[in-house]
């Protein structure tokens, strides 16, 4: 079947991706594969699942899942009215309070819950996790509740006074149980601490949020990009109170890593460009307009080296020399990039990213979401064919897929209160 070709495996046409009635009935078909099978009733969620819906691990828990479960719930709250998942964020936040939070006020970045207690199993405090607690807390806010405003304003608080570093205007990403920073920086960290100050902002109507999710993205799009040859490189460190250097060798042969791969990375590209987009909507007349030029041209550059032409889909990453360095298919890469191609048709006014839309959702409908259990598939070789029965390993939550969708409604001014 052609990359264009969009119809399901079972023969079904392809529906009307842009219609806001089909995005919200995605969002609650996706939900439904988590329904009544990812809550543990002693705390928190379970966050390992094949594909028909089994738990395969009952035991490991991971910062990100923990937050990224709050986030869909209390989007679902928030735009669906609904009250059972109203309740399942308090859940969320009761076991991030008091599971993964530690004496020494990080989050523990793993932990082995067993018989309702919580063991850490790894306590390096991580940016990067600091920014989904970030995000689960204004989301919870918006949600209407209102004891997650203490943890919102506690979590800005730890991440200014841990990991802020003036002299980069960007955060550092890693410390030990003691706070000890690690040499290593990163732009994902700071990516997703600007997507957690967008919501804050919406969440408060602080403007310090906003302002800092704007020095977020300035200094990694505009001030670290210009090491990369106007792209963004993943990997940077720091020596001492040395300036960030770009470290174009971190995990070159090591592609066990899901939060630190080698290579540009054509979602986060596609993911800058959405959020940059975001932010000039936010900002309206005073937002700059490195906004609007870097957000199109990332986008059409990812699109350029990332796309296979051959099977279809978005690849995970190319090098510096711009060939391919991973071709397989992420569902994560697929998500943000339609959303992207969403937010610049109807922000910039043009057309032709109605098609990448389109192409992406396409493919997506073919071969990533599962028609017959739910949720969408997490990992496609380079050829789309399956190469795990894991349908949702820590970190996934399906979170990056219907938050394409609620992106979409965004976009579209149909989002709702």
């Amino acid at each position: 079947m052609s990359d264009t070709a969009s119809a399901a495996p079972d023969g079904r046409a392809s529906p009307d991706f842009r219609s806001p009635e089909f995005l919200r009935g995605h969002i609650r078909d996706t939900l439904a594969f988590y329904a009544g099978r990812a809550v543990d009733p002693s705390g928190g969620f379970f966050h390992f699942f094949i594909d028909d819906g089994p738990v395969y691990d009952r035991r490991t828990r991971h910062l990100v899942s923990s937050t990224r479960f709050v986030v869909v719930h209390a989007l679902a709250a928030r735009h669906f009215g609904s009250e059972p998942d109203r309740e399942l964020v308090r859940h969320g936040l009761r076991f991030l309070h008091d599971a993964h939070r530690q004496p020494n006020g990080g989050y523990a970045w793993t932990l082995d819950w067993h018989e309702g207690r919580a063991t850490v199993t790894d306590a390096t405090n991580h940016c990067y996790g600091l920014a989904f607690v970030l995000l689960a807390h204004a989301h919870a806010l918006m949600a209407g509740i209102d004891e997650a405003r203490a943890g919102l304003d506690d979590t800005v608080a730890l991440m200014e006074r841990r990991f802020w570093e003036p002299s980069a205007g960007l955060y550092a990403d890693e410390a030990d149980a003691d706070w000890r920073l690690s040499p290593y920086r990163g732009q994902n960290a700071n990516m997703h601490a600007c997507e957690a100050m967008l919501a804050a902002h919406e969440a408060t109507g602080e403007a310090r949020h906003l302002q800092r999710a704007l020095d977020l993205a300035h200094g990694v799009t505009q001030r670290l990009a210009t090491c990369g040859g106007g792209l963004i490189w993943e990997h940077w460190r720091r020596d001492g109170d040395g300036p960030w250097t770009i470290d174009w060798d971190y995990n070159r042969h090591d592609r066990s890593n899901i939060f630190r791969p080698w290579g540009f990375q054509v979602g986060h590209l596609t993911e800058w460009a959405k959020l940059l987009l975001q932010l000039d909507a936010r900002l309206g007349e005073a937002a700059p307009a490195w906004l609007r030029e870097t957000a199109p041209r990332w986008f059409d550059t990812a699109l350029a080296h990332g796309w296979d032409a051959a099977h279809g889909g978005l690849v995970y990453g190319f090098g510096p020399d711009r060939s391919v360095c991973d071709g397989d298919k992420y569902h994560w890469v697929q998500a943000e990039s339609l959303a992207a191609a969403a937010w610049l048709a109807l922000r910039l006014d043009d057309a032709r990213y109605w098609g990448w839309y389109e192409r992406l959702w396409a493919y997506v409908w073919r071969h990533f979401v599962d028609h017959e259990h739910g949720a969408w598939y997490r990992i496609l070789g380079h050829d789309n064919r399956k190469l795990t029965d894991e349908k949702s390993p820590a970190g996934k939550t399906d979170y990056h897929d219907m938050g394409a969708c609620w992106d979409v409604l965004r976009a579209l001014g149909a989002l709702g209160t």
